[in-house]
């Protein structure tokens, strides 16, 4: 598995309309490549934005970066949409899990 946190604060100035089409539809393109595991976004009390995005592999993750409707979008994120982001992957992490019996 290969994770991909995004995290990012978005501009003040920010047409959210425009923002939420594009997200809308990366998220439908994303479920839609080869590799595809999951995908989750959580906002924090101060704006701060945490999107979570599971892949089989890194060569699966690396081809979404580069799909081509990605590319342009995430240009328009950098001129539009975004103050700042950090981007973090980490290829076969370490996993612990526990499922209550009760649950």
């Amino acid at each position: 598995m290969y994770i991909v946190v995004f995290r990012n604060r978005k501009r003040a100035d920010l047409d959210a309309a425009a923002y939420s089409a594009d997200a809308n539809r990366m998220e439908e393109l994303a479920r839609a490549q080869p590799g595809f595991l999951s995908f989750k976004s959580y906002t924090s009390e101060d704006g701060e934005v945490i999107a979570l995005s599971e892949w089989a592999d890194a060569e699966a993750a690396r081809a979404w970066g580069s799909q081509p409707d990605h590319s342009v979008v995430q240009a328009r994120g950098r001129a539009d949409y975004y103050a700042s982001y950090t981007l973090y992957t980490c290829d076969n992490p370490r996993t612990h899990r526990f499922e209550s019996p009760d649950a």
